[in-house]
């Protein structure tokens, strides 16, 4: 299994079933801290092997630079059986976070734990710049 995640502005499914991705972003700038971010997407695929299949739990935490959950998603997907003459199942994850809360500056990574497997995601930097985007 494959996974790629990404922080976004925004992140959809369009009617054609492509996921769409604007304003992909690592970084963030605050003025002080603690800082306030309203909403932010994490967006990405799962790609499956062909011997995965049905339901499969997942679990995401966005950790502080300490190491301590301060955002969890917690969901599941359904994995669809596919032949050979076909690409492997793909799941495909828009998951809203909203009213975000940054103690300090630092990197904040993801974790991810999908079918009882661990994985490492994407990490959102946060800064202190009088230039804030927060």
């Amino acid at each position: 299994m494959e996974v790629t995640l990404f922080f976004c502005n925004q992140a959809s499914i369009e009617p054609d079933g492509k996921l769409s991705l604007q304003g992909v972003l690592s970084e963030l700038y605050a003025p002080a801290f603690p800082a306030r971010q309203e909403r932010l997407f994490l967006a990405g695929i799962i790609e499956w092997q062909r011997a995965d299949e049905g339901k499969k739990e997942f679990l995401i935490h966005l950790k502080d630079p300490d190491g301590l959950a301060i955002f969890t998603i917690e969901g599941h997907t359904d994995v669809d059986s596919r032949p050979e003459t076909r690409a492997p199942a793909v799941t495909q994850l828009v998951l809203p976070m909203e009213k975000l809360v940054f103690e300090a500056a630092g990197e904040y990574p993801v974790e991810i734990t999908i079918a009882g497997r661990q994985f490492n995601g994407p990490k959102l930097y946060l800064m202190k710049s009088e230039k804030a985007d927060l």
